[in-house]
C-alpha cells in the first residue's frame, strides 16, 4: 500500500478550520493512490498549549462531528488532537480512522516535552493497529527521541512507524533528519513522519515532511514551505 506523510500550516486554536485543511490534503493523498495519510502534532488547533489548557472546547475525541471532513475524505487517517484525558486535563492523542471513517485506534503521547508536562497528561501504553495487512506502530514528537517505543513496536511484528511531530527551522531540522532514519536504520522499519510548516505556536515548523525504508534511505520528501503531501509504497516485509 502507499502511504501519505502529511504538513500542513495550522490555523491558531481553530478545530473545524484546521479539519478542512486537513480533508483537503487527505483527498490529495487519496487521489494520489496513498490508503492512509498522517498528520503532524496536534493538526487540529495547531502547537497553541495556553488555549489548550484554557479551552476544553478545543479537546476532541473520535467521535467529534468536527472530524467529519477527514472521516468523509475516503481514505484512512491519523490526526494528531488533543483529548479529554480523564484527569481535567487533556491528553495528545493520535485517533486513527479507516477509510470508511470508523475508530480504528487511540495513542496517547507517552513522552511529554518539557512544557508539556504543565497543560498535558501522559499515555502509559504503546500504539498499535493493522491496516491492509500491515500492522503499524505510533508515535508522537518527542516519543521517537526514546528508541525503547519504537523498538517495541518492531519486537512487536510493526513494519511501519507513524510519528506525528514539529520540528522547527534551527535544531529541529537536524533532529528531524538524524531521529527518523534512525529509528528506520536501527529496526528495520517505514518510517512516516507527518510535521508543520510554517507558524506553529512558538515556533516555525521546518517541513519535510517525509518516508524513509527500512535500513534508512530516503523514499520520499516534501519541501520546507508548502502544505503538501508526499507519498511512498510500504510493504508487509522487506
Amino acid at each position: 500500500m502507499k502511504i501519505a506523510a502529511a504538513q500542513l500550516t495550522c490555523i491558531p486554536a481553530d478545530v473545524r478550520g484546521n479539519a478542512a485543511r486537513a480533508a483537503a490534503l487527505a483527498v490529495q493523498a487519496r487521489e494520489q493512490g496513498a490508503g492512509l495519510v498522517v498528520f503532524p502534532e496536534l493538526a487540529l488547533t495547531g502547537y497553541e498549549l495556553d488555549a489548550l489548557a484554557a479551552d476544553p472546547g478545543l479537546w476532541t475525541a473520535a467521535d467529534d462531528p468536527r472530524l467529519d471532513p477527514l472521516r468523509s475524505a475516503g481514505i484512512a487517517t491519523a490526526v494528531n488532537v488533543a483529548v479529554p484525558a480523564g484527569d481535567g486535563r487533556p491528553a495528545i492523542a493520535t485517533l486513527v480512522h479507516d477509510a470508511d471513517g470508523a475508530h480504528v485506534t487511540t495513542y496517547l503521547k507517552q513522552h511529554l516535552y518539557r512544557h508539556e508536562q504543565d497543560v498535558f497528561s501522559p499515555g502509559d501504553r504503546d500504539g498499535r493497529f493493522e491496516l491492509g495487512g500491515i500492522r503499524f506502530s505510533l508515535g508522537i514528537c518527542y516519543d521517537n527521541h526514546f528508541p525503547e517505543l519504537p523498538g517495541r513496536g518492531a519486537a512487536d511484528g510493526c513494519r511501519v512507524h507513524l510519528a506525528s511531530s514539529l520540528y522547527g527551522t534551527g535544531g529541529g531540522v537536524q533532529e528531524r533528519t538524524s531521529i527518523h532514519p534512525g529509528i528506520a536504520e536501527r529496526n528495520g522499519v517505514y518510517v512516516v513522519l507527518a510535521n508543520h510548516v510554517g507558524p506553529a505556536g512558538p515556533w516555525t515548523g521546518c517541513g519535510g515532511a517525509a518516508v524513509w525504508a527500512p535500513g534508512g534511505g530516503l523514499l520520499a520528501e516534501a519541501d520546507d514551505r508548502t502544505p503538501s503531501v508526499v507519498t511512498a509504497g510500504v510493504g508487509a516485509t522487506t
